[in-house]
């Protein structure tokens, strides 16, 4: 028979400043990779690393592996619940230096992945895309959203998209011409993103559409980092063509 539930142990593992960081992380339910949650931490990856041993020996987060790659998410919706839970009887904490809007932060708005977008950027244009008949889903899948047999950050062998009957429209209204993409490298490709854990465009295609946009002004790179910034009239365009 079991005893009473080891709340202390569990509020212990929460009560980490660190490790509470990595859970608030987690929270919206996606798997991230410990060099993220060491930025989201603030903390160095050994150091998290030793977080997230504790917590998964504490059963309150799992590990999925993807090829090299570990990803970390919560062990379920109830430790979800625990942690809204306490921030909704918290108090805010003040803010207090630049270093808490973090680049993490950045990086899950909007990166290069490679040579094209990833981020909510890189899957908000994919939504649009299939939105507008640029794009089309060919196995009834809905959006940008990944299959369940997809791996984690990883480019798609088999990406269920199709060039749609609006391309060459929509593609020319971004400062992309079909016609001219014809090289070595395949036209379409996909990845399944590694923050929003949904499909991105990659290929000469994802290549095209980033260096258009970057050629526009549309797109703005951060010095030194894969961080990119969608401008004010690269936002105004976007939202009347997507």
């Amino acid at each position: 028979m079991d005893g009473d539930a080891d709340v202390a142990r569990a509020a212990g593992l929460m009560a980490e400043p660190a490790r509470a960081k990595v859970l608030m992380a987690l929270a919206d339910g996606r798997a991230l990779p410990a060099s993220l949650l060491a930025s989201e931490a603030g903390v160095s990856p050994p150091t998290v690393s030793a977080h997230l041993h504790k917590l998964l020996d504490g059963g309150l987060v799992t590990v999925e592996r993807s090829g090299r790659h570990r990803y970390y998410k919560l062990a379920g919706p109830e430790v979800a619940a625990a942690v809204e839970a306490l921030a909704r009887i918290a108090k805010p904490q003040p803010i207090t230096s630049l270093r808490q809007s973090t680049r993490a932060a950045a990086l899950r708005e909007a990166r290069t992945c490679y040579d094209h977008l990833a981020g909510r950027l890189g899957v908000s244009l994919l939504e649009g895309l299939v939105r507008r008949d640029a794009l089309r889903r060919t196995d009834g899948g809905k959006g940008s959203e990944r299959r369940p047999d997809d791996p984690l950050a990883q480019q798609l062998p088999d990406g269920p998209y199709a060039l749609g009957p609006k391309a060459p429209e929509v593609f020319a209204d971004l400062g992309v011409d079909l016609s001219a993409q014809l090289t070595r490298r395949p036209l379409l490709r996909f990845c399944v993103d590694w923050s929003e854990q949904r499909h991105h465009l990659a290929g000469q295609l994802g290549s095209a559409v980033t260096e258009a946009f970057l050629a526009r002004g549309w797109l703005r790179r951060r010095k030194g980092q894969r961080a990119v910034d969608l401008t004010e009239s690269g936002r105004e365009a976007l939202a009347g063509l997507l």
